[in-house]
């Protein structure tokens, strides 16, 4: 978690900021000089209308900068990281003319020159059809804290028409990350009961299904999960007990693959709850279950390929079987796992770096772990040549990191991915080619 830091702001270390019109907005659309910054949280700019606006989502092109990260003492260095310098004309909108006005402050503080402001977005953007905007395809499926707990309480939110559904807090092998605090009303899921301990892939379909009616959960039922992240450990016996967000992922791949209708991801898990400063309980919620999931297991069995099908994709141009591992792992410095011993990599994958090691998805989450800027996650694949129009298959050690990648492409309805389920762990245990070093 990054940081937090209180940027204060006196009125004459700043110089009033001008506004603009949404016609001088569209007409710097296309201005590569000019940066669009959308202040509001991640979960509005990917399309939930916060304040019910007529249309969700964001102004094309702009960037995801909530003001909510201006308390982060690295803030500055969130914004370079997003391309974002002083050579740029920024404008700057949000839904509340307090916040937008105090990042603009903040980066004339911080050195930018040439900032203007849009205050009326809801008013005038949002509700003229003739001015684009863009969301993220499947936003309904992350969901704010702020909507999970109008949920618990209320047993409506907006874009929610189930009547059941299940909450969900992920863990591996580690109930007690579950006791000392979770959502109300959630039910603890170990991964350990949805892939097995042996091969680390999905378990079989007779075992997913009685897991998931244990659960009280039918194919029909709305899954909402979450898991705690707390700075995993590599040198510890099981160094992924901390990774709880990443086992929220890993379970809503496997619960998708079974047929589960309706998934829904909190986004930044835990830390978004604490962060709206909602209650945690200590209280063990009882499992309610069901006498059957309703139909066959997998309903989607093509987002799941094998060994020889992850073979048949390195030799077909059209395809990608993605590296989601760390640079080290890739060259073959580390394994990246405590009970792996080949070191290296699968020749011929494309390399789409997760971050700095087994446990962790830096490249694709936000300082407040909530899911990363689609854009950017998109045209940093473009980039290694992943895209849309290709089949790509997500990959990493045993599953959990290509979890993830699978659901950022599927979030943008991307139409043809999948996990390759056994990841480096079943590659390397098969004795098949492999790779280290830096590519040449």
């Amino acid at each position: 978690m990054t940081q937090k830091y209180n940027h204060n702001i006196t009125a004459t270390e700043t110089e009033k900021i001008m506004q603009v019109s949404a016609r001088e907005v569209l007409s710097n659309l296309e201005n590569q000089n000019v940066k669009i910054i959308d202040v509001r949280s991640v979960n509005a700019y990917n399309g939930w209308r916060e304040q019910n606006e007529v249309r969700g989502g964001h102004i094309k092109g702009a960037k995801s900068l909530p003001a909510k990260w201006t308390e982060y003492i690295d803030w500055i260095e969130i914004v370079r990281s997003k391309n974002i310098s002083p050579r740029h004309s920024l404008i700057i909108y949000g839904y509340d003319k307090g916040k937008t006005e105090k990042v603009a402050q903040l980066f004339q503080r911080s050195g930018y020159k040439k900032i203007k402001v849009f205050q009326n977005f809801v008013q005038e953007w949002s509700s003229n059809e003739d001015y684009p905007m863009q969301r993220l395809a499947r936003y309904r499926h992350l969901v704010s804290a702020k909507w999970l707990h109008q949920l618990i309480n209320e047993g409506t939110a907006p874009e929610f028409d189930n009547q059941k559904y299940v909450l969900c807090h992920a863990h591996y092998r580690h109930k007690e990350d579950y006791r000392k605090g979770h959502i109300p009303g959630a039910v603890d899921v170990d991964t350990n009961t949805l892939e097995s301990t042996e091969t680390w892939n999905r378990r079989s379909p007779q075992e997913i299904k009685k897991t998931l009616e244990n659960l009280g959960i039918s194919h029909d039922t709305a899954i909402i999960l979450y898991g705690r992240f707390s700075f995993p450990d590599s040198q510890d016996a099981f160094p992924g007990s901390s990774s709880g967000h990443l086992a929220a992922f890993r379970s809503a791949f496997i619960m998708l693959y079974a047929g589960v209708r309706d998934i829904r991801i909190l986004n930044g898990g835990l830390q978004s709850w604490l962060d709206e400063k909602f209650d945690l309980s200590t209280q063990e919620v009882k499992k309610q279950p069901v006498s059957e999931f309703g139909i066959e297991i997998p309903a989607h069995p093509e987002y799941a390929v094998g060994l020889a099908e992850a073979k048949e994709i390195l030799q077909a141009k059209n395809k990608n079987l993605v590296c989601m591992r760390s640079w080290r792992e890739y060259i073959g410095e580390v394994s990246g796992y405590n009970y792996i011993e080949k070191k290296g990599r699968i020749p011929g994958a494309v390399f789409a770096n997760c971050g700095s090691d087994s446990y962790h998805m830096e490249n694709y989450r936000n300082p407040d772990h909530t899911t990363r800027e689609y854009h950017e996650i998109e045209e940093n694949w473009a980039e290694a040549g992943i895209t849309s129009d290709k089949f790509n298959a997500f990959y990493c050690g045993t599953g959990w990191r290509g979890s993830e990648a699978f659901f950022n492409a599927w979030f943008m309805e991307w139409p043809s991915i999948a996990l390759f389920d056994g990841g480096w762990f079943e590659w390397s245990n098969n004795n098949y080619p492999f790779e280290t070093g830096i590519p040449e």
